[in-house]
C-alpha cells in the first residue's frame, strides 16, 4: 500500500507494534541497587514504512554493515519518547527522533534505525 501523508490513520495504521522501554526494577540485586530492564511498556497501532538504506563498509575483516531506516507512524500519543524503542514481527526499531507533522496532535512520525 503507497503511503500519503493526508491519509487517514485508520487506513494506514495495519500493524500491531509493540512499545518498549527501560524501568527500574522493583527486587534489589547483589549490590543493594534497583537495575534498569527492558519491558513492554504497551501496544499501538501504526505503520512501518521503509524510508532509506545504507552499506557501511570499511570495517575490521571486511564485514559489511547495513544501516536501515524506518518512518513508524502511529495515532498522536505522550507517552511514546525517544528513550522508548518498537518491536514488530521480532524485530527492533530504535528511535531516532519524533515528529508531529503538522502540529495537530493527531498523529506521531517516529523515524527509527533497525537493530540487528
Amino acid at each position: 500500500m503507497r503511503y500519503v501523508k493526508d491519509m487517514r490513520l485508520s487506513s494506514i495504521c495495519k500493524n500491531r507494534l509493540e512499545v518498549w522501554g527501560q524501568t527500574t526494577s522493583e527486587t534489589k540485586n547483589r549490590l543493594g541497587q534497583y537495575p534498569k530492564e527492558d519491558k513492554k511498556l504497551f501496544e499501538v497501532w501504526g505503520a512501518v514504512l521503509p524510508q532509506t538504506g545504507s552499506l557501511l563498509s570499511g570495517r575490521q575483516a571486511e564485514t559489511t554493515l547495513n544501516r536501515t531506516t524506518h518512518k513508524i507512524v502511529v495515532r498522536y500519543t505522550d507517552k511514546i519518547t525517544s528513550a522508548n524503542w518498537f518491536v514488530y514481527d521480532g524485530v527492533r526499531y530504535d528511535i531516532l527522533y519524533i515528529m508531529d507533522p503538522y502540529l495537530n496532535g493527531e498523529r506521531l512520525e517516529c523515524y527509527c534505525e533497525v537493530v540487528i
